[in-house]
């Protein structure tokens, strides 16, 4: 008994006196990524072997197992039961068999309305509808102020509202907000459709329209549509019917649908039937975890996408080594890292998860899988996101200045993450911030446009590591030897410093400036 007692007064002070990770030591497991593991992870990822990654086919399932077997190499646990496969029950959108007319005028798949959404096949009646001007919900302009739009049918078009200086009432100049902005306008003015209720959105933007419906018709013609969806969710209700459509459709709805914004319920009967065409072509997220030491039910998650966009009609292989193999390999190297302090006594306080998502390429399918469907642990417990996608090349407008990083959203959410972020970089890594893309306004949008937006909706902080677009993306050129390993190296140091330092600092990053 007496033996026992001394083993655990011996073993009570060796915890206790368990020494923190110096500046030494972190710097140390920060040395760990290098441009050789890089470089080797790389030229295997984006071989063509994987045959360009291309989501539910058979290079992305190689992709995965690589994965897999690296964090079982490494001896990083999986957060699934041992599995270290999220499985998002993926479908192939086929063009629908779809008939509309109204006023008893029959209008045309491709030529006058495409399809937006894998809704349910059934059919629908009104003899009105109801026209919502551009279809904006904002705080600065609303189209919906008002105006009852449940379990109608909604009619919307092109654009944003200007004052009389030709600036944009949204953002208060001459640039277009996400109102409309290509795609962005598409999801944008769908998600405001859909959260006011609406059954069915009908949105007339004619350029728009002629670019996605020559696409459709093309897709269509060569043996069927590759759009991807996620399942209607099960307590979401049912999908928005929700079609692009021409000026001439348009006009058939709301005659004077080109000259005026102004709201109002519209008589127009309109006959649909819907047929939905789509086939399963399930994929994976790959997720493993190293549990906290003190807080273990606080999370960091650091993200990549692990997909690519296939090979093409000539046989071409979109190797897509910045796009995102660059963030993938970073993100094998940033997890050894972690693991090596692991192994030296100094694991991270609160958990880290390494998530590796399917489906950016279809519309951040996979991410917003895993937050809106089925997130392993608990949005609120999730401290922060640090998605990495695209960050190993150098943008051609920044040629002569290599070493930098574009930062995007770091500010937007929490001020703590903005200054932790700065200060990690000056102590470690001194790469030139550049926040161009950071700017509400730019037009780009890449904000919106990578897996960190469907944290950033549920008031998650990120950020978004990023080099910019160069001539390969998303061209079959998009190749390993092309990659700046260099800069790939320092770019992966700076993330495993900042996730670090959130993994184990005191207190957990405010959220500041959350959104509704």
């Amino acid at each position: 008994m007496k033996k026992t007692l001394v083993l655990l007064c011996v073993l009570f002070i060796a915890f206790s006196c368990k020494k923190e990770a110096t500046l030494e030591d972190v710097t140390a497991y920060g040395k760990t990524i290098t441009q050789a593991e890089l470089k080797e992870h790389l030229y295997i990822y984006a071989s063509d072997e994987f045959e360009g990654r291309n989501t539910g086919e058979p290079g992305q399932k190689k992709a995965v197992e690589y994965l897999k077997k690296y964090y079982e190499t490494l001896g990083i646990n999986s957060l699934i039961d041992g599995n270290y496969f999220q499985n998002v029950p993926l479908s192939i959108v086929k063009t629908p068999e779809v008939s509309i007319t109204v006023n008893g005028k029959a209008f045309n798949y491709f030529d006058d309305y495409i399809s937006q959404t894998a809704a349910a096949t059934g059919t629908v009646s009104a003899s009105d509808v109801v026209y919502a001007g551009y279809g904006i919900d904002d705080a600065k302009y609303s189209d919906y102020k008002d105006l009852d739009v449940k379990g109608k049918i909604v009619v919307v078009r092109g654009g944003e509202p200007e004052d009389k200086d030709g600036n944009k009432i949204i953002t208060g100049d001459k640039k277009s907000s996400k109102w409309s902005n290509g795609r962005q306008a598409l999801s944008s003015k769908r998600d405001a459709a859909k959260e006011n209720g609406a059954k069915a959105l009908f949105f007339m933007d004619s350029e728009l329209f002629d670019r996605y419906s020559k696409f459709y018709k093309a897709s269509d013609e060569n043996g069927g549509s590759k759009r991807l969806s996620l399942p209607a969710k099960k307590d979401g209700g049912a999908e928005m019917y929700y079609f692009l459509i021409s000026e001439k459709m348009g006009e058939a709805l709301v005659s004077n649908i080109t000259k005026s914004t102004e709201t109002a319920t519209v008589a127009a009967k309109l006959e649909m039937n819907y047929k939905s065409i789509t086939v399963s072509q399930p994929s994976e997220n790959v997720v493993a975890m190293i549990k906290g030491s003190e807080k273990p039910d606080e999370y960091i998650i650091i993200s990549a996408h692990l997909d690519h966009v296939g090979v093409n009609a000539k046989g071409e292989i979109f190797n897509g080594a910045d796009d995102d193999g660059s963030g993938t390999v970073s993100l094998l190297e940033v997890a050894e890292a972690f693991k090596t302090a692991a192994d030296k006594g100094h694991g991270p306080k609160r958990s880290v998860i390494f998530l590796h998502v399917t489906g950016e390429e279809k519309g951040l399918l996979g991410s917003r899988y895993y937050t809106d469907y089925d997130p392993l642990v608990p949005l609120a417990n999730t401290v922060a996101n640090l998605n990495i996608d695209m960050v190993g090349r150098i943008d051609p407008k920044r040629e002569g200045d290599r070493n930098y990083i574009y930062l995007i959203g770091s500010d937007k959410l929490s001020t703590d993450l903005h200054n932790i972020s700065e200060q990690v970089n000056k102590t470690f890594t001194n790469i030139t911030l550049d926040y161009t893309y950071n700017d509400e306004n730019d037009p780009n949008r890449f904000y919106y446009r990578s897996d960190h937006y469907n944290f950033a909706k549920n008031n998650i902080p990120i950020i978004f590591y990023f080099n910019g677009t160069h001539a390969d993306y998303h061209r079959h050129t998009d190749t390993p030897d092309k990659i700046n390993y260099d800069l790939l190296e320092n770019r992966s140091r700076l993330v495993f410093h900042t996730a670090w330092e959130l993994a184990n600092r005191a207190e957990r990053i405010v959220v500041d400036k959350a959104t509704e």
